[in-house]
């Protein structure tokens, strides 16, 4: 119970921070801290938590990951669909202040509310298959940097800030495509909210970051298998 609270909070800090940096300040007249601001914030939510909780429960605060690190044989199976509740809920209520502070404004517009899409839906106009490759090949690396920095072998201390920074670069790079999910959870808050396009597109979401996240879990076993010390 202890670790699903802790992935909670920090799947809600994760959508809060960086979605809200997405919706309150990307584009704010003149200052707006623009999609360089936005991938930073996102990192920041995990390397903040990472130390914050990554002592209680792992500090996955995704789906794809929790399942990465399941296949990589790093996570008990047992504790896989408590996790996932934990990561979902934990980011609609993150989603849910945010909505409630923005629509705080009169000239408040829901609009895409940070929603991840594709097609016209996309930052830059990136279809379909543009999509899915990114999302697969952006988890994969993402829970490529997570099993290397957590192992056994790594350097101590060090996996937070590698992971937040990883994720920073994630964003950096996909943020046209598809406004950045590698992350189910993370999806699903802002769909809801957003609804109607954003929910059609859900799937792809939640297909692709598994799938990255899976074959990474295999590659990761088979480079570099966990020994006992």
């Amino acid at each position: 119970m202890k670790k699903s609270i802790a992935e909670f909070i920090g799947t809600f800090w994760l959508v809060l921070g960086g979605c809200g940096s997405a919706v309150l300040a990307a584009g704010f007249p003149n200052l707006g801290i623009g999609f360089v601001g936005v991938a930073l914030a996102f990192g920041l939510t995990v390397v903040t938590m990472a130390y914050a909780i990554g002592h209680i429960s792992g500090c996955h605060l995704n789906p794809a990951v929790s399942i990465g690190l399941w296949m990589g044989g790093r996570f008990d199976k047992k504790d896989l669909l408590p996790y996932i509740v934990a990561q979902v809920l934990g980011g609609i209520a993150g989603a849910a202040v945010l909505y409630i502070i923005v629509s705080g404004k009169e000239s408040f517009e829901i609009g895409g509310f940070a929603a991840n899409g594709y097609g016209e839906h996309s930052p830059d106009g990136y279809n379909m298959m543009s999509a899915l490759v990114t999302e697969i090949v952006m988890t994969f690396m993402f829970l490529m940097i997570i099993l290397g920095v957590t192992h056994s072998k790594a350097p101590k201390g060090f996996a937070g800030l590698a992971i937040g920074l990883g994720l920073t670069l994630i964003h950096l790079i996909s943020i046209p495509v598809t406004n950045t999910s590698v992350n189910p959870a993370r999806s699903t808050s802002q769909a809801i909210f957003a609804g109607d396009w954003a929910l059609g597109q859900l799937w792809l979401f939640w297909l692709a970051p598994i799938v990255g996240a899976i074959l990474a879990g295999v590659v990761y076993k088979y480079l570099s298998p966990e020994e006992k010390a």
